[in-house]
């Protein structure tokens, strides 16, 4: 029993007592409104935000003397409704309500709700963008964190925009906006909330305190993703680098924050045992994993000397994540290295020998994806394996044609580029995915841009590309293309 005032009842954390697809938390709350006022959607919001099974309102007249009660509870997702639905009897001495058959029955019918989206055991996740830029501008954004997390073997049940005059520095939106977006959670059964926005580590606490979900960034998703597809030494210890510098600042306080980050989505990796130790210890963990990166950074210094004294010519492929590099590569060089349809499916470099007529020989590299916003902790982590980029003779900046988005996602890699000052090394533009673009617009578009129009999955339509790199390599004195 929990004693307030005539204005408010302080409710402290309780925690979720039960668990599982489609459950409610076990909790009600019976309380009083002394002056007879309606249920409150201050009521309905700590409802949500609380899981609760069912928020009701005794209302007390001037005598003390209890009249009518009002219940409210959550209802299976339904486009119909408004998320809840709240019920009136006159008097309390007339509640006529089987509770625990009732909330079975809710749970049951949340279940199934639920079962139908889907055959496959992933975690559910619902996107939220909270933004002050326009709708479309943050449909664009979260297309790309959708795909995101549908390569991170999510399910996304949900993507939600919130548009803001001004951010909430605490929760980034009002407590009643995010009272609906956690009904949309319980209601989809999602067990992750993602925001496409960086969250700072207060607001990280804060939001998983008030909704008893598991609260992740955009930055966090993909440093996960990292996490999930390192190979090499080299590459979980880049990974793990930039958890740990991520996780540094979210380590001065233990919360539910961190807990509920232990495990799963946003919490797995190289690094995911240490992301609970301390500050001192962290900071000891990344002294180390940077002393390893150096070492490793001369051995592929040697590597170079003895490749630049072989005298070979150097291209690396680069480009927006998913844009088609290692599919290049594999056409190119007769090779299989993994080329899935997902976003950052190459971490790890790869070099190949690539031969020409006249037995010319190349070494071409593939490199991995760029993002729009890529934390800027990984950014950091990789730029060893981006050192390499300096030593290119030519870069392929190959591009999906196909995008929607392909205009922006060039300006995203050009400005890539030139913060790494690699803006003055030669650079041949390559249209990649040309077979799904109309004939005339591709045609268009390799005279805007000087590229070349290919499609990686046809070997035949490469001829025109290796000719540009035979004329840049050997036969032209390359003008320097400048793309900032």
């Amino acid at each position: 029993m929990l004693v307030g005032d005539n204005k408010s009842i302080h409710i402290p954390g309780l925690g979720r007592f039960r668990s599982g697809t489609g459950r409610l938390n076990g909790l009600r709350c019976i309380h009083t409104h002394l002056n007879s006022e309606e249920i409150s959607g201050e009521d309905i919001a700590d409802m949500a935000l609380l899981g609760m099974d069912l928020m009701a309102v005794v209302k007390v007249d001037e005598d003390g003397i209890p009249g009518a009660i009002q219940y409210a509870h959550i209802l299976p997702d339904n486009p119909q409704n408004q998320g809840w639905l709240t019920t009136s009897v006159h008097d309390i001495g007339r509640l006529d309500l089987d509770f625990e058959t009732f909330i079975k029955s809710l749970e049951d019918e949340i279940s199934k709700t639920s079962a139908k989206r889907t055959g496959q055991k992933k975690e559910k996740a619902v996107l939220a963008s909270v933004t002050t830029q326009s709708k479309d501008k943050a449909s664009e954004s979260l297309d790309e964190l959708e795909a995101l997390a549908t390569s991170n073997n999510l399910e996304v049940v949900e993507v939600v925009i919130q548009r803001i005059k001004k951010a909430n520095p605490r929760f980034l939106m009002g407590k009643g906006r995010l009272s609906e977006l956690v009904l949309k959670c319980i209601q989809k059964s999602a067990d992750i909330l993602i925001f496409d926005n960086e969250l700072t580590p207060t607001q990280v606490k804060l939001l998983t305190d008030y909704t008893e979900l598991k609260i992740i960034d955009r930055s966090q998703l993909i440093l996960d993703i990292f996490a999930r597809r390192a190979v090499t030494r080299e590459g979980k210890i880049q990974v793990e680098l930039a958890q740990l510098k991520y996780m540094l600042p979210r380590l001065a306080t233990k919360n539910t924050a961190m807990s509920r980050l232990t495990g799963g989505i946003g919490g797995r990796g190289p690094g995911e045992t240490k992301l609970e130790i301390n500050r001192r210890r962290a900071r000891e963990r990344i002294t180390k994993l940077n002393d390893e990166l150096k070492k490793i950074s001369m051995q592929r210094e040697k590597r170079r000397r003895l490749r630049n004294t072989n005298r070979l010519p150097i291209i690396s492929i680069v480009g927006y994540t998913n844009a088609g590099k290692s599919t290049l590569l594999n056409q190119l060089t007769q090779s299989s290295i993994d080329a899935n349809n997902r976003l950052f499916d190459t971490l790890d470099t790869s070099s190949r020998r690539l031969r020409f007529p006249k037995d010319r020989e190349v070494i071409i590299t593939d490199t991995v994806g760029f993002i729009r916003d890529l934390p800027d902790d990984l950014m950091k982590a990789f730029e060893a394996t981006l050192e390499e980029l300096h030593d290119a003779d030519l870069l392929l900046h190959v591009v999906d044609a196909s995008s929607p988005r392909m205009r922006e996602q060039i300006k995203i890699v050009d400005k890539i580029l030139t913060d790494l000052e690699l803006n003055f090394v030669p650079l041949i533009l390559v249209l990649n995915k040309s077979d799904r673009v109309d004939d005339e617009e591709i045609i268009n578009l390799s005279r805007t841009y000087d590229g070349v129009s290919i499609s990686a999955t046809h070997r035949q339509s490469l001829h025109p590309l290796l000719e540009r790199i035979e004329k840049h390599i050997w036969e032209e004195e390359v003008t320097v293309k400048n793309i900032s």
